[in-house]
């Protein structure tokens, strides 16, 4: 990189001080880091799309040099791309993720899909373990007025998820799966998302390091055979859903048949749909 800044990164929307002129003419001013330059210290940090988050950076950045160097620091450093400029794809829509906080999977746009193939007139929408209510917030974005209720256990999920539901009329809750739900919702959930944490206990060590230091192992932590929290949640579903509606769990190909088995043993009709390119693994289960 070609400067430094002493001062801390301030945010992109931040007022420059009179005091502190920002303008490229004076001498006191950093110049903005070209592209090339930003792309070459996150490449000799190992990051594979080196020239994508250098672009991203100095989106996000909005012309702050100092902005910059922070984001790039912090990234070199191994902080996921998301979470440096604070926000991540999904469904065609920028989600602000915040430290703390799982970083939504673009493979779980397939869960999305298929919950809009299989209920395009969904008027009741859970996500459950929403983390920052990516997957609510891209359902309702497609469906329209749509009654809309995201839960999670963890504040910082709640907060973040808030900022994101919100704007599309949604709610939040906080608190341990079903329990955190209005008891109004009972027998009238048209579709029932729940990207539950299917990690192994034993597995979490195996993760890449983005996810193992940085996301919150309630998350990713499925326990023993990484089942645990799907389990509770096919038990617990049929009484939620509205007759005909559905209930969308992702998972990984070797748990996919255990997991069906947990829906059916819940007396929900169950199947399982599988995406090769992304790879994604959905079981689905409906209220008969």
């Amino acid at each position: 990189m070609p400067h430094r800044c002493d001062a801390s990164p301030s945010s992109p929307s931040s007022p420059s001080s009179p005091s502190s002129p920002s303008s490229p003419s004076s001498p006191s001013s950093p110049a903005l880091p070209s592209r090339d330059a930003v792309a070459a210290t996150l490449r000799a940090a190992g990051c594979v799309f080196a020239e994508d988050e250098a672009g991203m950076i100095l989106a996000a950045a909005g012309g702050d040099p100092c902005a910059v160097d922070g984001m790039v620091d912090r990234r070199a450093a191994g902080l996921p791309l998301e979470l440096v400029v604070g926000w991540a794809e999904f469904g065609g829509r920028r989600i602000l993720v915040e430290p703390g906080v799982f970083v939504p999977r673009r493979r779980t746009e397939f869960l999305v899909e298929q919950a809009l193939a299989l209920a395009p007139d969904a008027s009741v929408v859970v996500d459950l373990c929403c983390g920052s209510g990516a997957v609510g917030a891209a359902l309702a974005a497609a469906l329209g007025a749509v009654d809309l209720h995201a839960a999670d256990i963890e504040p910082a999920a709640v907060r973040c998820a808030r900022r994101n539901v919100a704007p599309l009329g949604g709610h939040v809750h906080q608190g341990d799966l079903f329990d955190a739900l209005p008891a109004r919702l009972r027998g009238r959930v048209d579709v029932l998302a729940a990207n539950v944490p299917y990690v192994p206990s034993d597995e979490i060590a195996l993760l890449p390091a983005e996810a193992r230091d940085h996301e919150p192992r309630v998350a990713l932590d499925g326990g023993a055979d990484g089942l645990d929290i799907l389990r509770r949640v096919a038990a617990e579903a049929p009484a939620w859903l509205a007759p005909g509606g559905r209930l969308l769990v992702e998972t990984s190909p070797h748990q996919a048949r255990r997991a069906l088995s947990a829906f059916t043993g819940a007396g929900l009709h169950a199947h399982v749909e599988v995406c090769e390119d992304r790879p994604a693994q959905v079981v689905i289960g409906t209220r008969p």
